[in-house]
C-alpha cells in the first residue's frame, strides 16, 4: 500500500500524543502498535503535532525500532501526523 495515497484520516485508529512526554509517548506508541497488530489493522495514525519536533522525533525513533512496523511517513497534508503501516 502506498502511504501517499491516503487522504481521509478519519477511518483509521489514531493515537494523539499531545501533552505526553518522551518516555510516556514511547510506551504509548509501542502499546498502540501492538494493539493494532492484534486487531489486524494494517494502517494507523499517530498525531504528534508540529511544535518543536520533540514528539515527532520520539515517534519516528520508536517506530524505527519496532519490528512490527513496515513503513511510516509524515502525512502529506498534515505534518503533525505520521501514518504507520504495520506488518500483518
Amino acid at each position: 500500500m502506498n502511504l501517499n495515497s491516503i487522504l481521509f484520516l478519519e477511518r483509521f485508529p489514531t493515537l494523539d500524543l499531545h501533552g505526553y512526554d518522551r518516555e510516556t509517548a514511547r510506551v504509548a506508541i509501542d502499546d498502540f502498535i501492538r494493539d493494532n497488530l492484534r486487531m489486524k489493522q494494517e494502517i494507523c495514525l499517530i498525531v504528534h503535532g508540529i511544535g518543536s519536533g520533540i514528539l515527532r522525533k520520539t515517534t519516528h525513533e520508536t517506530l524505527k525500532k519496532n519490528k512490527n512496523v513496515l513503513q511510516y511517513q509524515i502525512h502529506y497534508f498534515n505534518p503533525g501526523c505520521t501514518i504507520v503501516q504495520i506488518k500483518i
